[in-house]
């Protein structure tokens, strides 16, 4: 740990930082230009008052319990073809998923709340992976494949497919202000939805919130 400390130059840790301030701006003026958009949202809702999703089976009332932190836009958004590899060093982008649903989910070895829902996380795609579903959780830690994929043992949630972004390119690219950030993404390619932090994603209520992703078209 201490030669890795030693490796980073200051100036290495300035750029790095510009980048995260600079998409945590870019997540605030992307949120507010959704908010103009689209439907006022409340802090709390009903099911007799929350506005469906445009495409159907999503509503925010699937923001609950441990999901009520989790953001379902009131219209999908678009999103960049984000690239990054397999942990044998393929080149993949977001649109090789085209025709199924989501969960992008981005960390860090050295994020301790990553750690903590990793194990969730690879339950969720136990329980609900399959050629329509899949957890892409995307390693942007430095180290590379190999320290990503024994912290991925480690916590217990080898049964993700490694994915690898080591660089910051992926961050400023999903807006996503710290870590963990996991988005839901349907068949088109496009956001329905995201959380900033971590979450039970075992719950039953993550489940729900997947099941009504796969059961739109």
């Amino acid at each position: 740990m201490s030669t890795e400390k030693k490796k980073s130059s200051p100036l290495a840790q300035i750029a790095a930082g510009l980048v995260i301030l600079a998409a945590i701006t870019g997540y605030y003026l992307y949120e507010a230009a959704g908010r103009k958009a689209g439907p006022a949202e409340t802090a709390v809702e009903t099911p007799a008052t929350a506005a469906p999703a445009a495409q159907g089976g999503l509503s925010k009332t699937l923001s609950t319990g441990t999901l009520a932190a989790f953001l379902i836009h009131p219209e999908p958004k678009p999103l960049p073809d984000i690239a990054f590899a397999d942990g044998q060093g393929k080149p993949l982008k977001l649109s090789d998923w085209k025709g199924r649903v989501v969960l992008v989910n981005l960390w860090a070895t050295w994020c301790a709340p990553c750690r903590k829902e990793m194990p969730d996380l690879a339950k969720l795609q136990q329980e609900l992976g399959s050629d329509q579903f899949e957890v892409v959780a995307v390693s942007v830690d430095r180290k590379g494949a190999e320290a990503s994929s024994s912290f991925l043992k480690e916590t217990g949630a080898d049964a993700l497919s490694l994915y690898v972004e080591p660089s910051t390119k992926i961050v400023t690219d999903l807006q996503s202000a710290g870590l963990p950030a996991t988005i839901l993404v349907d068949r088109q390619g496009r956001e329905l939805g995201r959380l900033l932090g971590p979450a039970h994603w075992a719950s039953p209520e993550a489940q729900a919130l997947i099941k009504a992703a796969l059961a739109e078209k």
